[in-house]
């Protein structure tokens, strides 16, 4: 089967999605609260309907696993070829917390690979893209796209590395005592993949529960920017398991850099 995919039209969906939520930003938020304690509130609702609308006008035959959809079979969904994962509101405490470090993520995955993910992160207007074997790349409200590169450290430099603001815990910090490393970004979100990708962060190490929504379009893009995601034990990061939940991971511009450092 042959997809061809319009990468600019699911830019423009996420911004659409983007515009919802910061709509809804700066006003009460009336929080709920699922199975797994995590929070829900209207925003992450309205940019998961603005979502699945859209692909499915543009793309109605590829299925869609988006974190506030019904939980879809391994029976079923295994069998796909194509599918669309998306996390409409990535980073929803950071939303509640008002500090702006939140994103917008759709990608998709072919035969168990994100082939095409795009970030957007509403409050600065910026969007990261990149589709299999066409690079990655950012673009503003008032830029035209640049592409973007991982970071060449110098060897005998320190690293710099991103972390997650709500989720450091006792086993990233272990893992950051073994590096050299020069300055830590703590920041909420995909947005860290974004980091990577564009080359202002060397690693970002990552201990603790994730869901394949939460890093496929950032795994595509930090590919396509030249850098790697591999699990701690340097297996590549798979989707459409049948458990939707990831192993620790590590995000970095080169596993030798790492190495290098540990």
């Amino acid at each position: 089967m042959t997809l061809r995919v319009d990468i600019l039209k699911i830019c423009e969906i996420a911004k659409e999605a983007g515009f919802a939520i910061m709509d809804i930003y700066d006003k009460d938020h009336n929080i709920e609260y699922k199975k797994d304690a995590s929070p829900l509130t209207k925003a992450d609702k309205a940019s998961h309907d603005i979502i699945i609308s859209r692909l499915k006008g543009l793309y109605p035959d590829i299925p869609v696993i988006s974190e506030e959809g019904r939980d879809i079979p391994f029976t079923e969904r295994k069998e796909w070829k194509f599918f669309w994962l998306i996390d409409p509101l990535d980073g929803t405490k950071e939303f509640i917390k008002k500090n702006g470090e939140f994103t917008v993520n759709i990608s998709l995955i072919s035969k168990n690979t994100p082939v095409l993910g795009v970030i957007y992160i509403p409050v600065e207007k910026v969007v990261y893209y990149a589709q299999k074997e066409n690079g990655a790349w950012k673009y503003s409200s008032n830029t035209r796209p640049v592409q973007i590169y991982v970071k060449r450290s110098n060897r005998k430099a320190g690293l710099d590395m991103v972390t997650s603001r709500s989720h450091l815990t006792k086993e990233t910090q272990e893992f950051v005592d073994k590096l050299d490393i020069n300055e830590t970004i703590l920041m909420g979100s995909s947005w860290k993949f974004c980091l990577i990708a564009e080359g202002r962060a060397d690693i970002y190490p990552r201990y603790g529960p994730t869901w394949e929504w939460d890093t496929a379009a950032g795994h595509c893009i930090v590919v396509e920017a030249g850098g790697e995601i591999v699990d701690f034990s340097n297996k590549p990061i798979t989707y459409n398991k049948e458990n939707l939940l990831h192993n620790n991971f590590l995000v970095c511009s080169s596993l030798n850099q790492v190495n290098l450092h540990v």
